[in-house]
């Protein structure tokens, strides 16, 4: 048996049922089984399953709230996690909280940027356009508002443990956003990352110019990142786990050994298979064998 179905449940609003394990081996053949999380997780090992089984398998839980993780039994523990930010690692869109918090001086931008957001996640527009489109509409406000939208970053469950874990067993890991550098220094600080890269924001004093330092960080810079830190480390794109959720997010997970999309916009959900659709960044450990005891804080 070379491959893996893991089972995780959203232990806040149910539990894994023996019911839901046996479907699934039946429907996939497996036949072992290791419990990783009681209640919680649960590996079933199988031979290699087709895309049919995998939607049979999905149609069948399809009223559970239960992700289903398919990966190989070989190289499944990832040396390198490059992982997204905004709406990812945390559950802001920091670009959309900046404008937010310039209602006040600039009435109609919140919508105007979260509007652009919306388009860029979805892939209806080329990422680097929305972005320098959004911080446009920036121009002339005070920095001060990324102070005020820091303090609103709120961590999404399972962010800590997942790049504590992954550290403790010799990953690199790397935080690469399309967002803004001011974000991602404080968010890899909380998280433990190796390194972090994003936009930057261009001031004039205390004030922000509406630009955005070029080249832009968008997808393609995404992937390149993955490429150098894989190629740095002596190792392949097979060794690789990569986390995201828009759509700019594709080309690295497509590229990695194991590209997850995490409570994913519906292009992205289109394309990637292995899906976080109800539970927490800890499904992403699950998904490569770790137990609850291996986790690490």
């Amino acid at each position: 048996m070379d491959a893996i179905l893991t089972l995780v449940a959203d232990r806040a609003a149910t539990s894994l049922t023996p019911l839901d394990i046996e479907t699934v081996s039946a429907l996939s053949g497996g036949r072992e089984e290791v419990v990783l999380s009681p209640g919680e997780a649960v590996d079933i090992a199988c031979h290699a399953v087709s895309p049919a089984q995998f939607g049979a398998i999905h149609d069948a839980l399809r009223d559970r709230p239960v992700d289903i993780l398919l990966t190989s039994r070989h190289n499944r523990r990832k040396r390198v996690l490059v992982a997204d930010m905004d709406s990812t690692m945390v559950a802001n869109e920091t670009l959309d909280d900046i404008a937010a918090g310039a209602e006040r001086l600039r009435p109609g931008i919140g919508e105007a940027v979260a509007a652009v957001t919306r388009q860029s996640m979805n892939g209806e527009i080329d990422f680097q356009t929305s972005l320098r489109n959004r911080v446009a509409l920036l121009k002339d406000l005070p920095s001060s508002l990324l102070d005020t939208a820091a303090t609103h970053l709120s961590l999404n469950e399972g962010a800590r443990t997942l790049v504590a874990t992954m550290r403790a067993s010799g990953a690199v890991t790397a935080l690469v956003s399309g967002g803004f550098t001011f974000f991602t220094a404080r968010v890899a600080a909380l998280c433990g990352f190796s390194e972090n890269h994003a936009n930057r924001l261009i001031h004039a004093g205390d004030t922000l110019t509406g630009t955005v330092e070029e080249p832009v960080l968008g997808p393609d810079a995404k992937l390149d990142h993955l490429k150098r830190i894989v190629a740095a480390a002596g190792l392949t794109l097979n060794d690789a786990l990569t986390i995201g959720d828009g759509a700019n997010d594709l080309p690295m997970l497509r590229a990695a050994g194991l590209g997850i999309a995490f409570h994913a916009k519906p292009v992205v959900r289109r394309e990637i298979s292995d899906r976080i659709d109800h539970t927490s960044l800890r499904s992403a450990l699950f998904a490569q064998g770790y137990s609850v005891t291996d986790f690490r804080e």
